[in-house]
């Protein structure tokens, strides 16, 4: 796309500026004034996506799938942009990479009426807070607060043993973090857990946590300077903590006490988090409410998880029968995208399909049109096929047998 001079926006701007009430004003500020018109009227759609692998004692295998699995979605199903959707991955995901790039890209970036996601795949944990904002406590009277574990926080058994400070995120700081957000329409995807523990013969998605494990200085202080940006008290922050919510949804994996399962869709081929390829299929062929989604997708866990999603919507404010990322109008339900085109081969993504139902053979249908193309090969989540008719990247298609 060319650019725009800024003599050519002031003439543009100038031309409209009848319509939109501005003849009044100087040109700057018909200029400024236009601009936030357009804004108000063409919400923007950001993203932030954070997918964990490569912890060094902890390694987990889906976390970097869920990221494509949940970037593929917002952009071929809902609509955003590909350079609106920020992702942080293995190394990147530090606990000061992910908390400046939630300021930098969701924060600073959207605005009132923009539709905001977040999603977080990692090991979750629960730790000692010696001087809590909020009390919560669990099953057992411990007072442990649920934690997420960026790449440098990761503890050997040793250390949890022996008790350490760690330099985990708090939930309580997502809740800051999400209640500056200047926009309601806010997801937050979460696919983690909040306890330690083990499960034979499958991988958790938690670090060992317990009462000898202590939240760092630095995440109390960073507490500290939001609620000051806020201007919230401590009173005032339990109140709206124990309210629910800070602000749209929250999708969860697992409810407080349950492990996360990292699960094999296909054994020694895929790996991705058992609640976000299950969300994220489900989403791919069905326009639905948050609420709606989560009550199709608990039935699909393995009674043996031990996983039940959840859904939590700001008090009161009926978002969970809203539709799902606060987008009205998503493109066609479908089965598959095309992400790429040679010639008459096409790379498929295979978001929204049934692993299982293909192969070499499978025909899928270009939707809104006769085109259609053939799967010749398949690794994981990617095709590669054979087109016949006329296609493009980003074409919708449809799986015929």
């Amino acid at each position: 796309m060319s650019r725009i001079s800024r003599r050519h926006f002031l003439q543009f701007a100038g031309s409209t500026c009848a319509t939109l009430g501005l003849s009044q004003l100087s040109l700057p500020q018909q200029a400024e004034r236009y601009g936030k018109v357009l804004a108000q009227s063409t919400p923007r759609k950001v993203a932030l996506l954070v997918g964990i692998n490569n912890y060094p004692d902890l390694p987990l295998r889906g976390c970097l799938t869920d990221v494509e699995l949940q970037r593929h979605l917002l952009i071929h199903r809902f609509g955003f942009n590909p350079k609106d959707i920020y992702t942080l991955t293995d190394a990147q995901a530090t606990r000061d990479g992910i908390l400046a790039a939630f300021e930098e890209y969701l924060i600073k970036q959207a605005k009132p009426g923009d539709v905001v996601v977040y999603h977080y795949s990692g090991h979750g944990s629960r730790v000692l807070d010696p001087d809590p904002i909020v009390v919560e406590l669990d099953e057992q009277n411990t007072g442990l607060n649920g934690t997420f574990v960026p790449i440098d926080a990761d503890l050997s058994s040793e250390q949890v043993k022996q008790g350490a400070v760690v330099k985990d995120i708090m939930g309580h700081t997502l809740f800051l973090l999400m209640s500056a957000v200047k926009s309601e329409n806010f997801t937050a995807v979460l696919d983690s857990c909040y306890s330690g523990g083990a499960v034979r013969e499958r991988t958790i998605r938690a670090r060992d946590g317990g009462q000898k494990v202590q939240i760092s200085p630095a995440e109390k202080a960073y507490q500290e300077q939001w609620l000051s940006r806020l201007k919230l008290s401590r009173a005032e922050f339990v109140r709206r903590y124990r309210e629910g919510v800070a602000k749209g949804v929250v999708l969860a994996a697992t409810d407080p006490y349950q492990t996360a399962i990292d699960a094999t869709i296909e054994r020694g081929k895929l790996y991705a988090g058992a609640f976000t390829y299950l969300l994220t299929q489900y989403l791919w062929e069905n326009d639905s409410t948050p609420e709606d989604a989560i009550a199709s997708i608990i039935p699909e866990i393995p009674e043996d998880y031990n996983q039940t999603p959840g859904c939590k919507a700001k008090f009161g404010s009926g978002y969970e029968k809203q539709p799902i990322y606060f987008t009205k109008t998503p493109r066609p339900i479908a089965n598959a995208v095309i992400t790429a085109v040679d010639v008459n081969s096409a790379t498929l993504w295979l978001g929204g399909v049934e692993l299982e139902t293909v192969g070499n053979g499978t025909v899928f249908a270009v939707m809104n049109s006769t085109a259609k193309v053939t799967l010749r090969s398949r690794n994981g989540l990617v095709g590669t096929g054979t087109a016949t008719g006329s296609v493009k990247p980003g074409a919708l298609l449809q799986q015929l047998n």
